[in-house]
């Protein structure tokens, strides 16, 4: 069995990774073993090898504050190259810019794991980076009535927004619970004010799903998209 991927295998697992998460979001059944067998006969590998791949994609969508396909728990052992190759072709298929988010946070993930941290020299004047990015036209009014009726309480935890900001608003953050990347509306049927330790759980948190069930449960306004 050969070890190394081609960029032709890679590419294949993510687009058949995406269009899971595409079922998902849109409620269409499928059944992962389909995808492994189709990918395993096309590229003469195991479905075993196809399945852990795509746990790996599940990590680097968690390392990118994506969601990631349920039933495919992130797998963190992964080849440094793998990385970024991922990363790129997540983006592409997704049609977006290539940041390096999930290379720079795997890279932390790596040095937290080392015995001995000396004290790092960092960099004086970091180079600048620029990306085209992709934006969505946003209405000003959905933002408003979500934070209106939120009354300066996070939706999620409760809790009191954790300050105000320079002009005397209450700080939350407003949070699209399908993602405008991924096809969801701009609408209170969507949205949601939330602190930022709740909005950045919903992001990266292991039990984020259940946290996004729980909104569902709790506010009426809100539908499933």
């Amino acid at each position: 069995m050969r070890k190394t991927w081609t960029e032709e295998e890679l590419k294949a697992t993510v687009a058949a990774y995406l269009d899971m998460h595409s079922k998902t979001l849109d409620g269409i059944p499928f059944v992962k073993k389909h995808y492994y067998a189709e990918l395993a006969t096309r590229f003469a590998r195991s479905e075993k090898s196809f399945e852990y791949r795509m746990q790996n994609i599940s990590y680097v969508c968690v390392l990118m504050g994506r969601a990631w396909v349920s039933g495919l728990k992130p797998a963190k052992h992964i080849g440094q190259q793998h990385v970024p190759i991922i990363e790129r072709l997540i983006c592409e298929l997704d049609g977006q810019p290539y940041m390096g988010h999930a290379v720079f946070e795997h890279q932390v993930i790596q040095y937290k794991a080392k015995s001995m941290r000396p004290l790092p020299l960092g960099t004086q004047e970091p180079a600048q980076r620029y990306a085209s990015t992709i934006s969505h036209a946003r209405d000003p009014q959905v933002k408003a009535w979500v934070l209106v009726t939120a009354a300066a309480k996070c939706e999620c935890c409760d809790e009191q927004a954790p300050f105000n900001t320079a002009n005397g608003e209450p700080f939350l953050e407003v949070h699209h619970l399908r993602t405008l990347a991924e096809g969801g509306s701009d609408t209170v049927g969507n949205t949601v004010a939330l602190c930022p330790n709740c909005h950045r759980e919903l992001h990266y948190g292991a039990n984020k799903e259940a946290r996004r069930d729980a909104l569902y449960q709790k506010l009426p306004r809100l539908i499933r998209e």
